[in-house]
């Protein structure tokens, strides 16, 4: 991959990494409304399927799976290692105070109250799972990578 190219898949990879970390935070908060009902979530599915998408889309270039899975790697480390300090720099993300998310709708909040954007989705692991997912995918040799990308 020429420079041009390497440098527009990180910044692919860097804009990726938000619908990434708001869509796994959908899908964990979707999930825990689903096992506080004890009733399906259909949603959750959704989400976790849109960032299976992303995350599938991410790994055919390395350098864009690089530039999104280290951050969240990044987000997942400082939710294990200091929750308060991670909870905190969640609450300054965009839409943290807003309301709702952008795809969000209905009666029902999209988060606990003080409960910022990311939370449960960083104290369960699964932003470091996701990030660590995308930076072995592009550290494997070509030779095993997904076949889209070769």
């Amino acid at each position: 991959m020429k420079r041009g190219g390497q440098l527009l898949a990180a910044v692919a990879g860097l804009v990726a990494a938000i619908p990434v970390y708001y869509l796994t935070d959908a899908a964990a908060r979707a999930l825990r409304g689903g096992t506080v009902a004890f009733a399906p979530a259909p949603s959750a599915l959704a989400y976790v399927a849109g960032v299976a998408v992303l995350v599938r889309l991410l790994t055919v270039w390395p350098v864009a799976a690089l530039a999104c899975g280290v951050p969240l790697t990044a987000a997942g480390v400082l939710f294990a290692l200091d929750l308060g300090s991670a909870v905190d720099l969640a609450a300054t993300l965009p839409w943290a105070r807003a309301g709702g998310l952008p795809w969000t709708s209905g009666p029902v909040p999209w988060a606990e109250p003080g409960e910022p954007p990311g939370t449960l989705a960083g104290m369960t692991g699964l932003y470091a799972l996701t990030g660590a997912f995308l930076v072995l995918s592009a550290l494997l040799p070509a030779r095993r990578r997904p076949l889209l990308g070769g």
